[in-house]
C-alpha cells in the first residue's frame, strides 16, 4: 500500500498492488474502486499494461470534468448505463434521478460510485491475491432509494485472470446495476485498439434510439456491422449493448496479434456493453505521459440492460429489501 493522493475534502486515497506467481500485477486505488494498472507477462518476457489509467489522483478527479468523462477503470453504480429521462417507477412511485447525459441519467448520475472513496476491507497476498472494498451508499444518494451496502472483490488468479465479484444489499427496495469500466488495450495502454480482433459471442443486441436509450426491441446482428460472432477488427466507434447467450458461454474476446495476447470475458450478467474510447481531449495526460484518444481502449461493461427499470420484459434490476445482488465477471489473459 502507498499513498496515492488526498481528495479536496481531505479523504486519503491509497494504491494497492497485487502480484501473482506468474508475475502479473494488478494495481487498485480506492477512489472509485478503480483498476489503475494491470500488467500481464508475455511469453517473450516482456510485460504489457493492458488498461488505461492516470498517474495521480488529481487526474482521476479532473477527468469527470472532461466533455465526456471516461470513467477509466472505475466501478460504476448505482446504475450502469442510461436511464431514460432520468426517471423510473418503483412500487408505484416515480423516482427522479440526476440528469447528466442529454436529459437522461448515465452511470448513476452526477454523484456516482466512480467518484467515491471506498473502504478497503481486506487485502490477501500469496496465491490468488485479492482486495475487497466496500461502499455504503446512503438512501437518496443521487436520489436512489434505500441504503445500499456494496462489497467488491478483485482477485488476480494464478491463471492470469482478473476476477471481479460484486455483492450488494439494501434496507429498502431499489434498483442496482453495477459494472467495471476498464478500457483494455492488449498492445499497451498508450496504443490504439483498431488492429486488435474482437469477438462478441452473440447474434443479438439491443436496439437504441438516437440518444442511446433502448427502444425495448432486440435485434439480430447477422450480416450487419454489429456482427462480431466471427473475428473482426475493433470498430472505430461503438456504444452498444449485446444480449448474451448464457453464463456458461464466454461473452467476448480480444486478441492482439502484435503481442500474441488474448483476453476472454466471462460473466453471469445478461448483457455486455461495448464501448471504444478513452479520449482525454488533450487536456489530461494518461499514465507515463500517454495521450489518450478516441481509439485508446475498449470497454467490456458486463451488466444488466440499460434502462431496464423502464422495460418490463428486460431482466429485472430490482433489488428487494432482504435480498442480495450478486454479479461475477472474469477477464482471462493468455499469452499465446
Amino acid at each position: 500500500m502507498k499513498l496515492f493522493g488526498t481528495t479536496p475534502d481531505g479523504k486519503v486515497v491509497n494504491s494497492y498492488e497485487l502480484t501473482n506467481s506468474k508475475g502479473a500485477k494488478l494495481e487498485v486505488i480506492n477512489y472509485g474502486a478503480t483498476v489503475s494498472a494491470l500488467k500481464i507477462p508475455l511469453k517473450n518476457g516482456e510485460m504489457v499494461d493492458v488498461v488505461l489509467g492516470f498517474d495521480n489522483l488529481e487526474s482521476y478527479i479532473n477527468s469527470f470534468d472532461l466533455p465526456s468523462a471516461p470513467y477509466l477503470g472505475t466501478t460504476v453504480g448505482r446504475y450502469a448505463g442510461r436511464i431514460n429521462d432520468a426517471v423510473f417507477t418503483l412500487n408505484g412511485k416515480a423516482v427522479h434521478l440526476e440528469k447528466n447525459n442529454n436529459g437522461n441519467s448515465l452511470h448513476g448520475g452526477i454523484d456516482n460510485f466512480s467518484k467515491k472513496v471506498w473502504e478497503v476491507k481486506k487485502v490477501n497476498e500469496g496465491a490468488n491475491p485479492s482486495i475487497t472494498l466496500t461502499y455504503l451508499s446512503p438512501a437518496n444518494e443521487a436520489n436512489y432509494p434505500g441504503d445500499l451496502s456494496v462489497e467488491l472483490t478483485y482477485i488476480l488468479s494464478e491463471e492470469n485472470e482478473l476476477i471481479i465479484r460484486y455483492s450488494a444489499k439494501t434496507n429498502e427496495d431499489t434498483m442496482v446495476n453495477l459494472t467495471h469500466h476498464s478500457y483494455f488495450n492488449l498492445d499497451g495502454h498508450s496504443s490504439s485498439v483498431v488492429n486488435q480482433e474482437l469477438i462478441v459471442n452473440t447474434r443479438q443486441m439491443l436496439e437504441v434510439a438516437d440518444d442511446c436509450i433502448p427502444t425495448g426491441r432486440v435485434l439480430e446482428v447477422n450480416n450487419t456491422d454489429f456482427d462480431f460472432f466471427t473475428p473482426k477488427k475493433c470498430p472505430a466507434s461503438i456504444d452498444n449493448t449485446f444480449v448474451l447467450r448464457g453464463k456458461d458461454e464466454f461473452a467476448a474476446s480480444l486478441f492482439s496479434e502484435k503481442n500474441n495476447l488474448k483476453m476472454t470475458v466471462y460473466t453471469d450478467q445478461p448483457g455486455v456493453h461495448i464501448y471504444v474510447g478513452g479520449n482525454c481531449f488533450n487536456t489530461i495526460k494518461g499514465k507515463e505521459n500517454a495521450d489518450y484518444h478516441t481509439l485508446s481502449g475498449i470497454c467490456f461493461e458486463t451488466q444488466n440492460f440499460p434502462d431496464a427499470p423502464n422495460h418490463g420484459h428486460f431482466p429485472s434490476a430490482l433489488l428487494k429489501k432482504g435480498e442480495e445482488y450478486v454479479h461475477n465477471t472474469l477477464y482471462k489473459f493468455k499469452s499465446l
